[in-house]
């Protein structure tokens, strides 16, 4: 037999599981309208068949106290916000319930068996009915409720068999009895749908786990999926489909919007000299430095290796945008000091417009980098944002790639040569060959536009190996001694296969290789550094000559130019075009011409214009130069003429 002890758990609210409480508050309230209903009706008929029998305080002023306080009760229960209440509230709630359960079961009880002594068998009979019909009925409005329905069963039921089963009446008896018996399988009953209940709702707790713990791993994939792991910043992903949100929005509302593209200046060497590990840890700056800066304000992403997007919804004007992008850039331009190491670089920035420069994501996104390259050719590590201007340039460097692609490179190129003269005697060494493309449709095209052109649309390795095989054709009628000097894009030296067909183009023309001199510029090496010290290797067996051009300009360091088999350095004519006034200048190019005789390197100038920068850079020890001081570009028939005018014969070296 299970003791007092054991049995009281069974009585108690569960008050260490918020989850089953919270549903048996919210299952109980939904009976409790039947509950009263059957209280109120089954008194009022028994208080009825009373009238003429009974004292009034027992048919009519009892009765009615207690239907008041049923209907009271309804009223508190409809207005009751069970899914707002606090675990605590629900605790409570349930407990006074019990209570309740408790106190209205004694008060109708005793107050049933009050009447009994009243009126004829017929109404004792509707006492005993009403007692049992009553009690079955709220026993089931109670299953939820575990210690209520408990507790209303010993309440109601005790006392009912044991009155009428001493009333020494056989249909009393078998009444009491029957009810009696009935109630066991009601607490059967209970017992039973109280555990399937319970375990119901932990089912449903443990469902929702489930589905919590797949909603997380869900979130989880979808903030991997979306997020660059070594910034924490969004990816390249999640950066269009904001820019995507941001620009729907923006088109709902009628409001502006911009997208800018940043991409650093001088990552790159940074990375090549110190190592991945040390970029990585440039990069993660990087992108804690925009996060600072951005905020609020808009929304920034890495779109892969050291370019990074950024999405503003906030309405600015260009006067605030460019301030913005400013801001940005000279975060960004703040030294980056790591272990053992301090870096310098830069950033620029190309801002498009919502509505101004388009009207879809990849159309914005589209501007916006060309913004960028602008910035990067013209404003390095400055904002840009794009205009009209651009929108000018876009279609005017459409039209001309659309007229490369479909020209008859092998008639339109042609070739112009410009002396490169050692300073000495005045007399030219040897020639730079310069592209020249005169379109039959669009006229004369500037080399800086179509070369560039053609290294974009992969066009630049035809280009080459036309040019290439008309300049060792136009060597074929010059003094033994002169070299000639041929300009090499970075797809020139990609790759393998595209060094075997200069080999093939040098051999093939029978020129001495030690005439040719190849010109490879600085950030063309710098932007496959590893690569470009094979292909120079492998250029360099050929037998020919190797010039670094346009130095200064790039950001290669010491290291770099004594790991690359060079025989000539060029200085960038940037550095010439205020030596006259600027110490600096002239510093730079002194200490570049001390480090070229120190290698063992020759050295050119480039752009010399005046006969005063003439005079300055002989002084400073340089060797060699080129420049309009001595001539312009010219064709391959003029330079015999060319020749023929220098100061003094031509002797072979």
């Amino acid at each position: 037999m299970p003791s007092l002890k054991s049995l009281l758990p069974l009585f108690k609210v569960p008050a260490d599981n918020a989850e089953l409480v919270r549903s048996q508050l919210r299952a109980f309230a939904k009976q409790i309208p039947l509950l009263y209903f059957i209280l109120v009706v089954n008194s009022v008929a028994l208080a009825s068949t009373h009238l003429s029998s009974a004292p009034a305080y027992l048919t009519i002023y009892l009765p009615a106290a207690f239907c008041l306080l049923c209907i009271t009760r309804l009223l508190l229960w409809h207005r009751m916000p069970v899914d707002t209440l606090s675990n605590e509230a629900v605790v409570w709630r349930l407990k006074r319930a019990v209570l309740m359960v408790c106190v209205i079961g004694v008060a109708f009880t005793a107050w049933a068996l009050a009447l009994f002594p009243y009126g004829d068998a017929h109404a004792q009979s509707h006492v005993a009915f009403y007692m049992a019909i009553t009690v079955i009925g709220c026993i089931f409005c109670l299953m939820h409720l575990r210690p209520a329905a408990l507790a209303l069963t010993i309440i109601v039921l005790v006392p009912y068999t044991a009155f009428f089963a001493t009333r020494g009446v056989h249909v009393f008896d078998a009444m009491a009895a029957n009810v009696f018996l009935v109630a066991l399988a009601l607490i059967v009953i209970l017992f039973t749908n109280y555990r399937d209940f319970a375990n119901l709702i932990e089912s449903q707790k443990a469902l929702r786990a489930k589905q919590q713990e797949t909603q997380q791993l869900s979130d989880e994939n979808d903030r991997l999926a979306n997020l660059d792991s070594l910034t924490d910043l969004p990816n390249r992903r999640r950066f269009f489909r904001e820019l995507e949100r941001t620009l729907s929005h923006a088109t709902q509302t009628r409001r502006r919007c911009a997208v800018g593209v940043l991409d650093l200046d001088g990552f790159k060497p940074v990375n090549d000299a110190y190592g991945h590990a040390m970029g990585d840890l440039v990069l993660m700056e990087v992108g804690r430095r925009l996060r600072q800066r951005c905020g609020d304000v808009a929304f920034v992403a890495r779109l892969g290796g050291d370019e990074f997007g950024i999405v503003i919804e906030r309405e600015l004007g260009q006067v605030e945008l460019l301030e913005f992008g400013r801001n940005i850039c000279e975060l960004l331009q703040l030294p980056y000091v790591m272990p053992d190491v301090t870096a310098q670089l830069s950033g620029s920035i190309g801002f498009a417009l919502y509505p101004d420069a388009g009207d879809t994501a990849a159309l914005l996104f589209e501007r916006a980098d060309y913004a960028l390259y602008y910035a990067k050719q013209h404003s390095r590590g400055l904002p840009v944002i794009f205009s009209s201007r651009h929108e000018t340039e876009i279609r005017e460097t459409s039209l001309i790639e659309q007229t490369l692609r479909h020209a008859d490179p092998m008639r339109e190129l042609s070739l112009a040569f410009q002396p490169i003269v050692d300073v000495a005697t005045g007399q030219p060494t040897g020639f730079e060959a310069l592209a020249r493309w005169r379109s039959p449709a669009l006229g004369l095209i500037a080399p800086n536009v179509f070369i560039k052109l053609a290294e974009r649309s992969d066009l630049i390795r035809q280009l080459t190996d036309i040019l290439l095989h008309k300049t060792l054709q136009q060597m074929q009628s010059w003094p033994a001694h002169l070299l000639v000097s041929f300009n090499l894009s970075t797809r020139d030296i990609a790759t393998p296969e595209a060094i075997a067909r200069l080999r093939e183009i040098v051999q093939y023309s029978g020129i001495a290789p030690q005439r040719i001199e190849f010109e490879i510029t600085e950030t063309a090496v710098m932007r496959d550094f590893e690569q470009a010290q094979q292909a120079m290797y492998a250029l360099k067996a050929l037998g020919v000559r190797l010039a670094l051009d346009d130095f200064g300009t790039g950001y290669s360091s010491l290291s770099y130019v004594r790991r690359l088999p060079l025989d000539k350095i060029k200085i960038d004519r940037s550095f010439i075009a205020e030596i006259e006034n600027d110490a600096t200048c002239a510093s730079i190019v002194k200490s570049v011409i001390d480090l070229a005789r120190n290698l063992g390197l020759a050295c050119v100038v480039e752009g010399v214009e005046h006969a005063a920068q003439l005079e300055i850079l002989a002084g400073l020890g340089c060797t060699s130069v080129q420049g309009f001081l001595f001539a312009q570009p010219m064709p391959a028939d003029e330079i015999v003429a060319y020749l023929a005018r220098c100061p003094s014969p031509v002797t072979a070296s």
